[in-house]
Formats: structure tokens, sequence, C-alpha cells
């Protein structure tokens, strides 16, 4: 990744040329290297860079957006009234669309994205794939939650295909989800959108930063919640929650003992009965002795909480955390914890919140990770946090944006969740 390059992600505004498609606040327009003329792959260096520091954008829970989503839900109840939108033919997983390319499903993919907004019509070059409709591919993939690569797949097509109907009912039910964050706009806080995977942290109505994260799977939802952090643990010792413990350690247990291996040994797990620490052999797996114990996982390379925990109230169990499993950020679709945050650049985070705490810079923080040292810190002042579930809404520069259905809690069926 060149100086450049990285400076070019940084880049906040993005003005398109192009009359009547409104702007994004962040930059896509040369972000994207190689020749698409001649179908030369995109640069994936980009793709990975994009999901793991998404630029930042609007405040999702900005009292803006309300006016905003409200123009959104005018717009697609005239679309709906006009017949929506055609769907385009399915396409293979490997089969994609790119720039340069001709092809009769490129005329529909033209019309498609002039009804909702992200190509304006022309009749020039109807089924040639040109740079006019890259753009527009690129406006709709980040609108939608979808790396712009500009590159037309089965994971586009299936974003396409969401009806206009379901669209509509979307911005409906997000609506009434955004009016409880109304009074936000003065506010320092941090918004966890787990249907986005994404964590900001907002101030004045500005996002001081994005993070990707990670979140629950469906089957081990991330709740929402209204809180404060309170507190950090550095090179934290990780005490494994009940779920982990019910629907991961104590099934591997049992496998891996038959194998004539130890769980707690080969992953430096301890077990503690009545506070008192236990030699690991002595653990029946194939009892009920293991849901007995309690387990802890001290500081190291291996520990799931990465270097940083980050702690507030809740009912849950749950906290915001660092983790060694980097590979997890670099995806699009991002639901493959059992319900904590995974956060993705913490110590720019850690630093924010920290303000105003005497000795505790990005510096000091950069240095704690290096060492290694076990430290627990309260914050001067109490930030609050709100863990949210919004997949439809709009920003005061005119983007209507979707996100999936992760958890399927829009009432839209299978469809809001397709890509």
């Amino acid at each position: 990744m060149t100086r450049n390059h990285s400076a070019l992600l940084g880049l906040v505004i993005l003005a398109v040329v192009m009359t009547g498609v409104p702007a994004f606040s962040y930059d896509i327009r040369d972000a994207l290297r190689g020749n698409h003329v001649t179908g030369e792959p995109y640069d994936r260096s980009f793709a990975r860079e994009w999901e793991r520091n998404p630029p930042p954008g609007f405040p999702t829970l900005s009292p803006a957006n309300l006016k905003a989503t409200k123009a959104a839900i005018k717009k697609y109840k005239t679309i709906v009234a006009d017949g929506g939108w055609e769907k385009l033919p399915t396409l293979p997983r490997k089969t994609v669309l790119r720039s340069g390319q001709s092809d009769p499903v490129i005329s529909k993919l033209r019309k498609r994205l002039v009804v909702s907004g992200d190509l304006e019509p022309s009749n020039f070059f109807d089924e040639y794939f040109d740079g006019g409709l890259l753009k527009g591919v690129k406006r709709f993939q980040a609108s939608n939650g979808l790396t712009p690569t500009g590159v037309v797949g089965w994971r586009t097509i299936a974003a396409l295909n969401v009806g206009a109907e379901v669209r509509l009912k979307q911005l409906e039910k997000n609506y009434s989800r955004l009016k409880k964050y109304r009074g936000l706009g003065k506010k320092k806080y941090v918004v966890v959108n787990i249907p986005a995977a994404q964590v900001e942290a907002v101030r004045n109505d500005k996002v001081i930063s994005r993070h990707t994260g990670v979140v629950g799977k469906p089957e081990r939802p991330t709740p929402l919640l209204q809180t404060k952090i309170h507190q950090m643990n550095f090179n934290p010792v990780w005490r494994l929650p009940p779920t982990v413990v019910k629907k991961d350690l104590i099934p591997k247990g049992k496998q891996m003992a038959s194998a004539g291996k130890n769980v707690l040994v080969k992953y430096g797990i301890d077990a503690y009965s009545g506070g008192k620490k236990m030699n690991p052999e002595k653990v029946n797996w194939d009892s009920s002795q293991p849901y007995q114990l309690s387990y802890r996982q001290q500081p190291g390379k291996d520990n799931p909480l990465g270097f940083l925990k980050i702690n507030f109230n809740n009912s849950h169990s749950v906290y915001m955390h660092d983790t060694p499993s980097e590979s997890l950020f670099g995806r699009n679709v991002r639901a493959a914890s059992s319900g904590c945050i995974r956060v993705r650049n913490i110590e720019q985070l850690a630093a924010w919140l920290l303000e105003g705490r005497s000795g505790w810079s990005r510096g000091r923080i950069e240095y704690v990770r290096e060492k290694g040292k076990r430290i627990d810190v309260s914050l001067r002042k109490r930030v609050s946090l709100y863990f949210v579930y919004v997949t439809a809404w709009a920003t005061k520069d005119g983007v209507i944006n979707f996100r999936r259905d992760l958890y399927e809690r829009d009432g839209v069926g299978d469809a809001g969740v397709s890509y």
C-alpha cells in the first residue's frame, strides 16, 4: 500500500459530477486500480483496506438522518407505486460483470440503477459497461454495505434484486428506530451498528473515527443495549462467558478427550473450582463437572481478547475487545462472535475514550501493547454507548443506505439477508 493510496482512503468528500445523483461523504473516485477496460482485476489490496478501515462518513444516529430518511421513504413509495424494478438474472458464483464488457444483462443493470437513483438515464452504450456505469455500481455497492469494487458478482446482484417494497418496509421500520436517538446531536458517544458490523466514535454530530467490527452470529446475536463505557483492561485475563463455555469449550473438551488430548492444556486455559485452580488432567469432560467450573485464560498472543477489553455495565456479559484474529476484519460479512464486539484499530478508539485522562496518549497505549503490561484504567468521564440495529437510513447528503437484515428483525423474510 503506497502512501498516496493510503491517503486517498482517508478523504471524506466525494463530488459526483452527474446531475441528480447524491454525493457520498467519502471518496471512491480513484480508489480502485487496474485497467477495467481490458478486464484486469481490481486492486484487492484496496478491497481489504476498505473492509478493515472504512471511511468516516456521517453518523448513523445523526438527528439530520430523520429528515433525510423521511424523504427516502417518500421516494421509495413513488418507486413502489411505479412498479419497482425488474430483477436481474442470477449470476453463478464465479461469474462477474466488469467495466469494458458488453452483455445484454448490462442494459438491465443500467435500468435497475437508474430507478434507485444510483445512475443517470442514458441511451449511450446501453449494453456496454462504461465508466459512468462503473461509478454507479460503486455508488450502489458502498451504500448497500458492499465493498465498492465496481465489479458485479453474485452478491451485488442479490442486493440489487431485493425488491423496492422490501426496501420501503425497511426504511419505515428503521425510521421508528432512529427516532429513539434524536437527542444525540451534541453528545460524545460510541455506537455499534450491528447489521453494518461497524463502530463509530462520535462527537458533536461528527464521526471522529469509524472502525470495522465483528458482531455476533445469528445464532448468538449481539444484544441491543444503552449503557456507558467506564473502564479498560489492558492485556486482560479472559474469563470465559457462560455461552462460550457451554457451546464451545465443553464440546471441544469432550472431542479432544476422546482423542487423548486436553483442551485446557492446548489453549492455555485454567479451570477453577470454588476459586481454586485445578489440575487440567483432573477435569472429567464426560461428566457434569465441567459445567460447575469457571475458566480463565491469561494474557498472551492466544488470548481471544487481544490486548484490550472495553468494559460497560450490561446484563448480557458482553464487551468490546481487540482480537488476534485480524483476518476476520477483512471480510465483507462479519458475524462471527458469540455476541461481543471485536474492534479493528482499537488503539485509536481507546485513545479517544481516554482523552483528559493524564498520561494516556496513543503512544502510551502502543507501549503497553508492546510490553504486555497488565493494567486496568477507569475513564475520567464515562462515555455513552449504544448497540443499535439499523438496516436502512438516509444521510444529509441524500445517500440512502441499506445493510443486511442480519438477525431478520425487519419482518421482510430472507430477502433482507440474501446477500
